[in-house]
């Protein structure tokens, strides 16, 4: 069983972001994208460098702390050349102002409980998508994947896309199973756009990641759960870690901060000159 089974009592903040796409970008994606879109071949995808300084930006991006080389932010911000940018992108889920959007165009994609009521992650507000057949995956992966789309053209690198585990809050309605045929489809959507794709937190599917098309690692509070390791080895360290608290911090430093990229951020994760701000790497 996933140590993940029961809701953490921290967890990523989803940002409220726009249902639209990310913003439009100028071109330009830094030193450490590798290449262009190739007329008749899938375009290379870049992979983060293990232990470089990161920045986890979700919930309002601002200018990058001096020496950060990597950071994540959502898919309606703007990457940052120079640069590795990672798009945000709440995959299996809603951000809570879609809800509307998603009652009005697509109701049938949201799982329903047996009274026909959305089924929720209560802890922030979302309704888990239902990814519990193929013929609503691919519905799903048309919706999702215009958003990866976008995240490419604006001039990211790579995609997180979150709430991988939503089978565990789905109540026995969602397995483990149609969350990774579904994260297949979405893998590659990406890598057809240039994009690595990033596991984002479920160890539970780590002995998956190469039949789904991951990449890399985005893994928060591993320290706090004992999984850093977990995602060491199988990425080859490259693995994005984000801690919410001082000790899980100072464990995730002690345990694997030599090799891989760890940040403390708070879990609103605020812009920078907000009260409450916080941004420490170790």
């Amino acid at each position: 069983m996933s140590k993940h089974a029961v809701t953490p009592f921290l967890r990523r903040r989803s940002t409220l972001a726009a249902l639209a796409g990310g913003v439009a970008v100028a071109a330009g994606a830094g030193v450490m994208f590798s290449s262009a879109f190739a007329a008749r071949a899938a375009p290379r995808v870049a992979l983060p460098q293990a232990n470089v300084t990161f920045d986890y930006q979700i919930g309002g991006a601002y200018t990058p702390p001096a020496g950060v080389k990597a950071l994540s932010r959502d898919r309606s911000a703007k990457p940052v050349r120079g640069l590795y940018n990672v798009c945000y992108v709440n995959a299996f889920q809603t951000q809570p102002d879609a809800m509307d959007w998603w009652q009005k165009k697509n109701p049938d994609l949201l799982l329903r409980d047996s009274s026909g009521e959305p089924v929720n992650d209560e802890a922030w507000g979302e309704a888990l998508l239902d990814t519990s057949t193929a013929a609503k995956r691919t519905r799903l992966a048309n919706i999702v994947g215009g958003w990866i789309d976008g995240c490419a053209k604006s001039g990211f690198q790579a995609v997180e896309p979150d709430n991988l585990d939503s089978y565990e809050r789905s109540g026995g309605r969602l397995t483990k199973a149609h969350n990774a045929a579904f994260a297949k489809l979405l893998a590659t959507r990406g890598h057809a756009a240039g994009l690595a794709i990033g596991q984002k937190n479920t160890t539970d599917l780590l002995g998956q990641r190469r039949s789904i098309g991951f990449d890399f690692a985005v893994a928060e509070e591993c320290g706090r759960y004992d999984e850093c390791a977990d995602y060491a080895a199988a990425y080859g360290n490259r693995v994005l870690v984000i801690e919410y608290t001082a000790r899980d911090y100072s464990k995730a430093c002690s345990s694997v901060g030599a090799k891989l990229s760890v940040v403390q951020r708070d879990l609103d994760v605020r812009p920078a000159g907000r009260p409450g701000y916080v941004f420490r790497t170790c």
